[in-house]
């Protein structure tokens, strides 16, 4: 995903990493410039690394590109999203948009900004003039909303905190306010007012956030069996939710009870909420924006650190996605994830070894997800066996195992020779997901394969090819069906259209040049099968491409028919 930068669009924010620059003077700057380059030449470069992704050198560029003699508008506002979106939320305050030449986007988000970096740095009363009375507009106006009461509570307005904040339609401002609402509530002491929220918020629809905050709230006041008793009713519809299970046992235990949220924890808390809401929405550029902002008022946030490493990743930028990913500490309950996630950095770089650590270490907390991803990690390095071992223990603690780990079991034991456990493991998921393509797919091209249960393995792909007719895998599977069954006129048809749907697969041009033999065109079948050895084709596929290739006798040492008989 490439996010360009826009000018008359709020936010110019653009996916970058956490760095953070010192304040230089006109007068530094100029002196920084390389010999023979001007400041034009540093708002170039700046331009492109910011195109490319590269935002710690575009806040640099920027910075350089701000000598006296273009100290203009359009450079400033473009150093403040350059500096935004290193991370750098203080220095972005400095450079916040506001002039005549300012674009009006530009100034909205740098109202927000300049208010944000006021509340982190402890200045409430002020923070809470920057946020009142709808002095920040859309697409900003929510966040500030959110954010106005915890600065009210910072500068000792207690009335004035528990006004829940209130913008016209937004549902996320009204859920989220009664939140913030029900925290400050307790934290001014008025208890039964706070549960009524705190009730309010976790009723209806629980999710695991409500009910963690309710929860919590419930052992502050010394009620711990009530809190044990919550996160066990959703845990008995999440089983294998680790955060649950760890609130459990922590009520259960008699251990200390969370803290309330202090007034920088809170406003942080309050601004995941339009940062979520704007990832759903595909604002990315946006959501960043928040994130950074979330941050800076408490930077111990390790959800919303692996939120702005998705969103690195997302845009390619992998060492930005690495240093977020790394910030969650050992216990944080976002630490298997997010070295899970990490992992996965290192796995697309071709690292294997340092991704299969990484998820090792997240695996050995416990953490479901962290085991499927370590059991992913093993799949991918062709390490079936272990993969599966792992996966068998996952599917043992759940009393209803997901069809996806079922799946992908099953592709770990035929990978292995294990066809008995594979196939059982497929009709195991279908029963329960029994128009799942993937599963259709996988099930029906191997009994196609294995030349067992013809008729139904067919319908089963024709199914799956009509619900993914792109998938280049699925038509394969329907062209191979028709070839195993002797039509192999239609085998050509429906391979050659898998072919230009999937034309980097070895395994479909080998079928196609099978299938090419079989109806006589010997040359074109030649062709498809010299093609299979550059396309970097398993083993299996390679020696039995070369082999055809070598014996001229095709498939199965069958001449090819001669076309037109």
């Amino acid at each position: 995903m490439r996010l360009s930068l826009l000018s008359a669009v709020a936010p110019m924010i653009l996916l970058g990493a956490c760095a953070s620059l010192p304040p230089a003077s006109s007068q530094q700057q100029a002196a920084d410039l390389p010999v023979g380059v001007s400041p034009y030449g540093m708002f170039l470069a700046g331009e492109a690394a910011l195109n490319d992704g590269r935002n710690s050198d575009a806040a640099r560029f920027f910075d350089l590109a701000r000598a006296p003699s273009a100290n203009d508008g359009l450079v400033t506002e473009r150093a403040f999203t350059a500096a935004l979106l290193s991370g750098d939320v203080t220095r972005a305050a400095t450079l916040a948009p506001a002039g005549d030449d300012a674009t009006e986007s530009g100034k909205r988000l740098g109202k927000l900004v300049v208010a944000v970096e006021t509340l982190a740095q402890g200045k409430d009363k002020q923070a809470r003039a920057l946020l009142a009375n709808d002095a920040i507009a859309f697409p900003h106006k929510p966040a500030a909303a959110l954010l106005e009461p915890w600065a009210a509570a910072g500068a000792g307005d207690v009335e004035g905190s528990l006004v829940r904040p209130q913008v016209r339609g937004d549902r996320v401002v009204e859920y989220f306010g009664q939140l913030g609402q029900a925290y400050l509530f307790e934290r001014a002491g008025r208890f039964d007012e706070a549960e009524t929220d705190f009730k309010a918020v976790a009723g209806g629809s629980p999710s695991e956030m409500s009910i963690l905050a309710y929860g919590g709230f419930l052992e502050r006041r010394g009620r711990r069996a009530d809190a044990a008793s919550l996160y066990r009713t959703l845990l008995a519809q999440d089983p294998d939710n680790a955060t649950l299970a760890a609130a459990r046992d922590r009520a259960q235990g008699g251990k200390p009870a969370p803290a309330a949220p202090s007034v920088r924890e809170g406003a942080a808390q309050a601004m995941l909420a339009p940062s979520a809401t704007m990832i759903a929405a595909k604002q990315g550029q946006i959501a960043l924006a928040y994130l950074r902002l979330v941050l800076r008022l408490d930077p111990q946030r390790d959800e919303a650190w692996v939120m702005v490493g998705d969103l690195m990743q997302a845009n390619h930028d992998t060492e930005a996605a690495r240093l977020a990913y790394s910030q969650p500490k050992p216990g944080s309950t976002e630490f298997s994830a997010a070295q899970a996630k990490l992992a996965w950095t290192y796995q697309a770089a071709d690292d294997k070894e340092m991704a299969l650590r990484l998820a090792r270490v997240a695996a050995a907390t416990g953490d479901v997800d962290a085991r499927i991803t370590l059991s992913d990690l093993l799949r991918v390095n062709e390490q079936w066996a272990e993969s599966a071992e792992i996966l068998t223990g996952v599917i043992s603690q759940s009393k209803t195992p997901d069809w996806r780990l079922l799946y992908s079991r099953g592709v770990n034991y035929q990978a292995v020779g294990r066809w008995p456990d594979a196939e059982a493991d497929m009709q195991a998921a279908l029963k329960s997901h029994p128009d799942e393509p993937e599963l259709l797919n996988f099930l029906g091209y191997s009994w196609i394969d294995r030349g067992e249960r013809l008729p139904e393995a067919m319908a089963m792909v024709q199914k799956a090819v009509a619900a993914n007719p792109r998938s280049g895998a699925m038509v394969d599977s329907l062209g191979w069906a028709y070839y195993r069954m002797g039509d192999f006129k239609t085998a050509v048809e429906k391979l050659e259209q898998a072919v230009e749907l999937e034309a980097g697969d070895p395994e479909i041009s080998d079928h196609l040049g099978d299938a090419y033999w079989r109806v006589g065109r010997r040359d074109e079948a030649l062709f498809q099968w010299r093609r299979v050895l550059t396309l970097k084709p398993e083993d299996k596929i390679r020696d039995r491409a070369a082999a055809k290739i070598a014996s001229g006798l095709g498939p199965d040492g069958v001449a090819p028919k001669v076309a037109g008989k």
